[in-house]
């Protein structure tokens, strides 16, 4: 492997733990902040202790990926700005439901956007991806981006389910056991649809690792 590659597979996997990081560090303060024996008091400390944690984490990731990859994502501004905005709304109210609503907000809204953008023939899923997809032709992109658009809202969607339905330590493990999981499927997924509009095969690796943040 040239130093290059060397260099680009290190920041794509610097991207996935940026992406995640800050998940694993709100589950595990959690975790660790969660009384032996359930009580609304402490269940509710736990959840404070772990959206504190969570929006020290998300800020840590954001100053990384500006210091290690010398850029930030729009996605990953729009997601640390949710965190914490939401997150202190959490704080301050102790209602968990902020948080919880800062992944459906952010699915729903790139996935509007990104289907607005093949609706007006423009394939804004480029902006984000267009290093790890060399070669990929026009209709090729307007696909991915219809792709994830349509995923996105699917999370959105799934992510209320679980929000109404789960307690809220089992919606965080959702969050790293159903989502985290669904991802990287769907993106293999896109594989054969993108060696069919020019992504070459010595980009395949690469592009995997290089899929949309998801807003943790």
């Amino acid at each position: 492997m040239s130093e290059g590659e060397g260099k680009k597979a290190a920041s794509s996997w610097l991207n996935v733990a940026v992406d995640y990081g800050p998940l694993l560090v709100f589950l595990a303060a959690y975790r660790w902040n969660a009384p032996e024996t359930p009580n609304a008091a402490g269940e509710l400390a736990a959840i404070i202790a772990g959206t504190g944690a969570f929006m020290v984490a998300a800020i840590l990731a954001l100053l990384i990926s500006k210091w290690r990859l010398g850029k930030v994502s729009p996605m990953l501004w729009f997601s640390t700005a949710l965190i914490v905005g939401f997150g202190s709304l959490t704080i301050f109210f102790g209602d968990p439901t902020f948080v919880q609503l800062k992944p459906t907000i952010i699915y729903a809204t790139f996935g509007i956007a990104l289907l607005g953008g093949v609706f007006a023939g423009k394939a804004l899923l480029r902006i984000l991806l267009e290093a790890a997809f060399e070669g990929l032709t026009e209709e090729g992109w307007l696909k991915l981006s219809r792709n994830w658009g349509v995923f996105f809202l699917v999370l959105a969607g799934l992510n209320e389910v679980l929000r109404a339905q789960m307690s809220f330590e089992g919606w965080l493990w959702a969050k790293l056991w159903v989502f985290l999981p669904l991802t990287f499927l769907f993106t293999f997924s896109q594989i054969p649809m993108l060696m069919k509009h020019g992504l070459a095969l010595e980009g395949k690796d690469e592009a995997l690792k290089d899929e949309p943040p998801t807003g943790s």
